[in-house]
């Protein structure tokens, strides 16, 4: 065996002096290269506004004159630029991709809210960006970028919806929110879309204080009123809740009842011992995973036929809740 030479120190160091280097470059590179872009953007648009190229003459009278540049900063990924905006004298011309009093790109932007929503404070972003683009930001302008997804989300449940879905997800999840006193948890009720070209969309969301009826319907009407209305549904998927299923059968009464696999396998593994884990898994998986229902039942008598005797009460369950799982062969 081949004997292997410790690292030494020095040569640790080597290593990160020659990282820093070469990203470094890389990085500076990158930066240097978007502001020549900007900028070159910028004297173009104001050339061709002009009508005159540099060193140009000629007898047709010019429209408008240069006026030099002014400079702003702008963050972005690779860090500040600071880019010279050309201008004549009544009009200053931004390069494509920037608008007016636009300060960040918008991906540093989106990285400002993203990390507001993981819960980390506005101090703390403005730290964040500073790492990452060199250019920190106050906390004052944190929440005023967050504000702006209050709007958001007011127009998220406001939209008109299509009625061409084919499949109806619907799920309770339990979410770790930041509070002035602390994290807490809160539960949300969500809803996916599924159009049959297997393309998914988030639908509705709703805060509630549980998955009761009235929270579930209520969800479902907002689903109704905005124009979902269910004339293509083929399956509404669910884990099971009664709650959940009593709405169901009020707002898309015509709808047929999935029960969901996923947390099904879930709930029989819990209930089994590690050590059965992989033959009950592979047996339940027989199930659904079978070319048609006659096969699919017969999967499940041989599943209960192998473990009625160890776990009577998940066999149980399972053959209670069996037609709902087998929805989709119908």
């Amino acid at each position: 065996m081949a004997k292997v030479t410790p690292i030494s120190e020095h040569f640790q160091h080597f290593l990160a002096d020659l990282k820093e280097t070469f990203w470094g470059d890389v990085y500076g590179q990158t930066r240097l290269a978007w502001q020549r872009f900007f900028q070159l953007e910028s004297e173009r648009q104001r050339d061709r506004f002009a009508g005159w190229g540099w060193y140009e003459r000629g007898a047709r009278k010019r429209r408008q004159y240069r006026n030099g540049y002014y400079e702003r900063d702008f963050v972005t990924r690779f860090g500040t630029l600071r880019l010279r905006i050309a201008r004549t004298r009544g009009k200053s011309f931004l390069p494509g991709g920037l608008q007016r009093f636009q300060r960040r790109a918008e991906e540093v932007s989106m990285l400002i809210r993203e990390a507001f929503l993981r819960g980390i404070s506005t101090r703390q972003v403005g730290r964040v960006v500073a790492v990452l683009s060199g250019e920190g930001v106050s906390a004052q302008t944190v929440s005023k970028l967050t504000r702006d997804l209050d709007q958001a989300v007011g127009e998220f449940h406001q939209a008109r919806l299509s009625d061409d879905y084919a499949y109806l997800f619907l799920d309770g999840v339990s979410l770790r929110i930041r509070r002035s006193a602390g994290r807490k948890r809160v539960q949300m009720l969500v809803a996916y879309g599924v159009r049959r070209d297997g393309t998914r969309h988030l639908r509705a969301f709703l805060r509630s204080q549980g998955e009761s009826q009235a929270d579930w319907e209520a969800l479902l009407q907002d689903l109704y009123r905005r124009g979902l209305e269910g004339k293509q549904l083929g399956l509404i998927v669910t884990d099971g809740c009664p709650g959940l299923a009593a709405a169901i059968q009020i707002v898309y009464p015509r709808a047929r009842h999935q029960r969901c696999w996923v947390h099904k396998m879930r709930n029989i593994l819990e209930k089994v011992r590690k050590c059965d884990h992989d033959e009950a898994k592979s047996g339940a998986q027989a199930i659904y995973l079978a070319e048609s229902r006659a096969r699919a039942e017969a999967g499940f008598r041989a599943f209960r036929a192998r473990w009625r005797r160890q776990y009577a009460a998940m066999v149980r369950r399972l053959e209670r809740d069996l037609p709902e799982l087998l929805s989709f062969f119908a």
